[in-house]
């Protein structure tokens, strides 16, 4: 049976940069530990015999064919409806300094 500590919690809140209260660390502590116990409980399943299973729906190499499709319209059609364009492209504020 796994239990985490404390400090186990306290390690894991670090790794993901996350702060956690005192309430939240006891909190996770149960959580955490209830879920390890599931996981260890999935590890001792015997799958002997078992096949795996790849598709549930039976469906197999289920693809369309390419078709290319004319809309009827150009890049400069398009390029009328933006507010602001500069060499063929749309022209946008700065998004990053």
């Amino acid at each position: 049976m796994t239990k985490l500590t404390r400090e186990d919690v306290l390690k894991l809140a670090r790794l993901a940069r996350l702060e956690l209260t005192d309430e939240e660390v006891e909190h996770f502590q149960t959580e955490i530990s209830a879920i390890l116990q599931y996981v260890e409980q999935l590890q001792n399943v015997d799958l002997n015999g078992l096949e795996p299973t790849y598709q549930v729906t039976g469906l197999k190499n289920a693809t369309r064919s390419d078709e290319e499709k004319d809309y009827g319209t150009t890049p400069a059609d398009l390029l009328k409806n933006a507010p602001a364009t500069e060499d063929g492209h749309i022209k946008v504020k700065r998004m990053l300094a």
